[in-house]
């Protein structure tokens, strides 16, 4: 069985956006009959007769009020699929892009982002919002321009990744903590008063697991939802958080951070984008820029400990 006339979604925008069948012939270079004939079709198609007749004029019906922001969506999206690539102006690019990241990036990657995004596009905003799971419908809706996590299961299999960069699970105290100092192992770590971060998905690379094997297990004495809160809390009491190493670097500044005392996962953290923009310049750009920005930070204040 034959699917839909693509191309009538065109016609459909044309007519919806005209309200008259002479207009949107007018904007198609068709002919007033050939445009009267496609939307005989449609009207077949959607099973509404879309334009009716009003004085000497067509008003819309409701499905075709509703259906309006829906169909120029749909159009200006394949519009952009199907564009060539062309250099942008940046400087009089005027746009928002909205970031959807990980706990803690923003605070660490961010403020050099924006600065260089400044410093190139002085128009271009920049949206951080926190990502609290892994579902990707906002990339597919368009709601989200970029995202970073790791890639998995709950990942689109359409999105697009490029890896930013490799991180690992640490541990961190406040200065003057009793595991600030000292040789680290299992049992000194365990035995500690711990804050854990707990969402859907979360693992911590296997620390628990890891640590069971050995016999013990961490005492945590309370939860939070994001690596923000837990070194919050770490920060001014004696627990002890877990964290992601290059995710927390400013987070971290002026805490003691120790290598965990038993190996866990290292894990990839990803750019995710939606196939729709893969040719936009802008969207292109700010990939590439975010993609510079981490390898710069990281690269110049990541330092053994």
């Amino acid at each position: 069985m034959s699917g839909p006339d693509l191309n009538l979604l065109t016609t459909l925008d044309a007519l919806l956006q005209q309200g008259s069948v002479a207009g949107a012939g007018r904007k198609l270079g068709l002919s007033p009959s050939a445009m009267s004939r496609a939307l005989a079709r449609l009207r077949t198609v959607t099973g509404d007769p879309l334009l009716v007749r009003a004085g000497r004029g067509l008003v819309p019906t409701p499905r075709a009020d509703a259906m309006r922001d829906e169909v120029r969506r749909i159009v200006e999206d394949a519009r952009a699929v199907l564009r060539p690539a062309v250099a942008v102006d940046l400087y009089r690019l005027d746009r928002t892009f909205v970031l959807r990241t990980s706990d803690g990036f923003a605070e660490t990657i961010g403020p050099t982002l924006v600065q260089c995004v400044t410093e190139e596009a002085p128009h271009v905003r920049i949206r951080f919002i926190r990502k609290l799971d892994k579902d990707s419908t906002g990339l597919r809706d368009g709601d989200i321009d970029l995202e970073t996590g790791v890639v998995g299961s709950a990942i689109g299999p359409e999105v697009r990744a490029r890896s930013l960069f490799t991180d690992r699970y640490v541990g961190v105290v406040r200065t003057g903590h009793h595991l600030s100092s000292g040789p680290m192992n299992a049992a000194r770590y365990a035995d500690g008063r711990h804050v854990q971060v707990a969402r859907q998905g979360l693992d911590l690379g296997g620390i628990d697991e890891r640590l069971k094997t050995l016999g013990f297990a961490r005492n945590i004495v309370t939860t939070v939802d994001g690596f923000a809160a837990a070194l919050a809390l770490a920060r001014g009491s004696d627990l002890v958080s877990t964290v992601p190493e290059l995710h927390t670097l400013g987070l971290r500044d002026g805490m003691v951070t120790f290598v965990l005392p038993v190996d866990t996962d290292e894990f990839t953290v990803s750019l995710l984008w939606h196939p729709r923009l893969d040719g936009d310049a802008a969207h292109r750009w700010l990939r590439n820029l975010v993609l510079q920005t981490c390898d710069k930070i990281l690269r110049t204040d990541l330092s053994p400990f």
